[in-house]
């Protein structure tokens, strides 16, 4: 999964200049909003042609979309034999340290641009969410 996730925000980083944030102090506020969102789609557009793409025996990102300033990662799990409430009781406070730790690693410039991300995960089987991350420059620094 963390090649995965590497791979995918690698082509974030690609799309951010290294003068990020020389022109975040020099753009007005609606204007930093306002270009950031254009980030954002561009970058979901982007990734969006790669999907779905299968991470591991059990867990396949089927799509990427954005809300205001915020990406949304979308999975799916398919653990044929556990229950949704099995995989939520078991798996959610071990995925929860994982994935926080991978988004606050790999997507910083992100993260540095107010952009905000989320992991939501749904059950192959039964699609209704299993859980969702949602990680801000904030839970970064209290790492």
């Amino acid at each position: 999964m963390k090649k995965i996730f590497l791979s995918l925000l690698l082509l974030a980083q690609f799309s951010l200049a290294d003068d990020f944030p020389k022109r975040i102090e020099e753009l007005p506020q609606k204007e930093m909003i306002s270009q950031n969102k254009l980030i954002i789609n561009l970058f979901v557009e982007e990734i969006s042609k790669t999907l779905p793409k299968e991470i591991d025996k059990y867990t396949r990102l089927s799509s990427v979309t954005s809300k205001d300033l915020t990406l949304i990662y979308i999975f799916e799990i398919n653990a044929e034999t556990k229950s949704d409430e099995a995989i939520q009781k078991e798996d959610k406070t071990r995925m929860k340290n994982s994935v926080t730790q991978g988004i606050c690693q790999s997507s910083k410039r992100f993260l540095d641009a107010q952009v905000n991300i989320s992991y939501l995960y749904l059950s192959a089987k039964t699609k209704a969410e299993l859980f969702r991350f949602d990680v801000t420059q904030t839970d970064c620094i209290n790492l």
